[in-house]
Parts: C-alpha cells; structure tokens; sequence
C-alpha cells in the first residue's frame, strides 16, 4: 500500500538506481503519472518531462489499439491489427487526424512553448501510477522508442500480473513494484488516489531540475552540432530544408532519403545518422519535397524527381567547408531507397556505398542494374509485403547484400531493431568509403 503517488515515486526510485548513471529521461504519463515521475526524477538527478500519447482505438472496437500518435509528428501501427481490421489507408489517416487533433490541443495545455526533452540515444524511463489493461503504456513505449531512445523502460509501482506479463515483450525492462491477485483497479493500492489536475501537472513539471540549458541528448567525441540548411536544387520552387552534422575531420558523407510520410526529423533516420556521426560521418539529412509540394501525392511517389533532387543535394554537399573530396555514401528508407537507388545509378555523382532501410527498390526497378556500388538492402523479418521485392531487387544488382532482421516489422520499432540497423549502416559505409578501417572485414553478405 502506497500513501500518495509521491510515496510511490520515491519507493519506484531506488528500485531505478542502477539506471542513475544511463543518462535516463524520465517521462510521466499525464496525468496521475507525473507527480510519481517527478520523485523518480528528483531521486535520480535526471530530466522531467511528459511523454504525450494519444492511442487510436479501431472505430468498431474503441479498446483494441490500432497504434497511436505521439509529438513531432510520430505515428506508430500495429500492422498485426491493421491486417485484422482491414482499415484502408483513407481511414487510417482518418484516425490519425483526429487522435492528433486531440494530442495537438493536449499538448498545448501541457506543454505550452516549453521544447521536449531529445530521447536520442538516451535511456526513457516511462513512468504512470499503475498499469491495467496497458494499452496506454504500450503506446507510450513505443513513441519513445520512435524518438529516438536507445533503451524504453517501462516504471510503474502496481500493474495487473497478465498485462505486466504481455508487456515484456515490446520493452528492454520493466520495473514494477507490485502485481497485486486480486487486481480489479490501480487505485486498490492507494491510501490516496485523488485526482490530478492539469494545474498540478504544469507546477511538479516547473518545479523539476530540467531547464531549458540543460543539453538535449549526450555529446560524443565524433558529431558536430547539426544545423538546419537551406539546400537550393535546380527546379525547385524553393530551396529544400535539411539538417547538416559535419564532424571535425569528417571520413565521409552520408545523405539521407526519407520515406513517404516521414521527413528530414525523422527520429529514426536522425537515431541513425547518430550513430555515423560518431564514427566520423557527417550527414545530411533532407526534405526532398519543399513544404507546398509535400501535401502532393503524386510527387511522394515520383522517383526521378527525387532521385535528381538527391543527387543536386548532394552535390551541393560536396561544396561545404570540410566536405570537398570525401567519399559519398546514400541512405535511403521506404520510398526514399528507391531514390537514392536511382541517384547511384548516375556515374557521375560517384557514390561510394548505398544502405536501403525497408526499402522500395521496385520503384527503381529501371535503374537497378545501372547500381555499381556496393549496396546493402535491410528488411525487416516481418516485413512481409516489402521482403520479397528486395530480394527480387538483390537478385537483378551487381553488387547488393541483403540482411534480414528477425522479428522486426517494417519500421523496425521491435526493441533492439532499429540499433541493428544502425550498426549495419555504419559498418558497411565504413567499410567502403574508409577502406581499411577496422570495419572493413564487415561481412558481404549475410
């Protein structure tokens, strides 16, 4: 039995000591999970912040979660659902829309100007009162992994023994202090259970030891400090938004491509690009479309416009200061690998090695025997729809490995999946634009 929640989230706290010096965020859940989050935090020393979630329930079934939404854009499906259900895309952006109407107005209550705490290559600790059915709490995991965080933790003082158990599954840990049998509530293990208010909420997050000074993610020996660059490609009606890192002594340079529905802030292809930066890599990572042209499907889907566009960008990347020279390497995820397949192609822009994360290679089917450098196709074992298309693709190239990443869907939101690929990435650009570094024995194919 706990007095209050800041009871629990002092006791939840030394049970979280091991993760004191992991660089943890901790992230309550409005709103009764935030007065526990903020003991966890003062405990540990480490930043408070909301982690805002707005689940989406399946119209005919409002309790089963087709996904959620979460800040910055996120969208998360469980394609397991979606496949049950049949909801056709209209309908799915439908959902979207709304839940993130919802998330939007919450946000701006809870968050106001305040900028969110960078998960990136960061411990989250989610924290809630308790847990029951968890559907909530498994959204909120999942947002958090999409944001970036290396390793999702999930805290709570009281959770239902079955719902804990289906949980483990889609987390890296749990930590929860009591499964109470009988479990009918949270609020059974509560002297006092009161309600708690957005004014509440507002007060334990201004008194946290967070300040906007605080950094916003760990700094490595390799990165430099990204910056949003303005790219000017021929055609365009204006230039094209980006995000630059250049290291000190960059070894090479790696652009990145974004899929449909995603953008240069893509938490996952920024978890990535990451990690090249602290080998040594800069990155630019880019909005192939400009903001008037991104509402037009038509050129989501048009290959060769964002093909060109890459292969301008990324000459105009070869003209920075401390960029000229160096070894080019393209990255590219769903539609975007087929762009960056279709820039390879061109001889002239002498790109090095390729990386496809998901890719859709089909729609470079024209330009696939022109690739020439090494190319490494990375699909996730679940991906069931995208998997055979590139192995056809593997099939027609001259010099493509394909990996397969076990029990991993297509955006490689599965617990440990989105590191792999990050890993594979940064071994196999080393490998062939540094040749012998100490990843150049990296395996052909595996």
């Amino acid at each position: 039995m706990f007095q209050d929640r800041a009871d629990a989230g002092r006791r939840l706290a030394r049970a979280l000591d091991a993760y004191r010096d992991s660089d943890p965020v901790v992230l309550g859940l409005p709103r009764g999970g935030v007065p526990v989050a903020f003991e966890v935090a003062r405990e540990l020393k480490a930043p408070l912040d909301v982690i805002l979630v707005r689940k989406l329930g399946v119209p005919s079934q409002p309790e089963l979660a087709l996904g959620a939404v979460g800040e910055d854009g996120v969208l998360v499906v469980n394609r397991d659902v979606l496949a049950a259900t049949r909801l056709t895309p209209t309908e799915v952006r439908r959902l979207e829309n709304t839940g993130r109407a919802e998330l939007d107005s919450r946000t701006r209550r809870l968050r106001g100007d305040r900028p969110r705490v960078s998960l990136v290559d960061r411990v989250a600790l989610v924290v809630d009162d308790g847990v029951a059915t968890g559907a909530t709490a498994r959204a909120a995991c999942q947002v958090a992994r999409a944001h970036g965080a290396r390793r999702v933790v999930l805290t709570v003082p009281v959770a239902a023994s079955r719902t804990a158990a289906d949980l483990r599954g889609d987390l890296d840990d749990l930590v929860c202090l009591d499964t109470p049998h009988p479990f009918w509530a949270v609020g059974q293990v509560y002297r006092d259970f009161g309600q708690v208010s957005d004014a509440v909420v507002l007060d334990l997050l201004g008194r946290a030891t967070w300040t906007p000074d605080s950094p916003a993610q760990p700094t490595g020996p390799g990165p430099g400090t990204p910056r949003d660059v303005l790219v000017p490609v021929p055609g365009a009606s204006a230039p094209l938004a980006g995000s630059l890192d250049v290291p000190p002594r960059p070894v090479g340079l790696v652009a990145f491509a974004h899929g449909s529905g995603s953008s240069r802030l893509s938490p996952r292809n920024r978890r990535v690009a990451r990690v090249l930066g602290d080998a040594g890599l800069g990155t630019l990572l880019l909005d192939l479309l400009t903001e008037d042209e991104d509402g037009d499907r038509s050129l989501v889907f048009d290959i060769e416009l964002l093909a060109g566009r890459l292969a301008a960008s990324c000459r105009w990347l070869r003209e920075q200061p401390g960029c000229r020279n160096l070894p080019l390497g393209l990255f590219g995820a769903s539609t975007g690998a087929a762009a960056a397949l279709s820039a390879a192609a061109d001889p002239l822009l002498d790109v090095a090695a390729v990386v496809s994360r998901g890719g859709r290679p089909d729609l470079a089917a024209a330009h696939l025997a022109a690739v020439r450098c090494p190319t490494l196709l990375v699909v996730g074992g679940r991906d069931e729809a995208v998997l055979p298309l590139n192995r056809q693709a593997q099939s027609r190239m001259s010099d493509a490995s394909l990996v397969v990443v076990p029990g991993a869907t297509h955006l490689f939101d599965e617990p440990g999946a989105l590191d792999r690929v990050a890993v594979l990435a940064r071994d196999w650009f080393l490998s062939h634009l540094v040749p012998g570094s100490r990843h150049a024995h990296t395996s052909r194919v595996v």
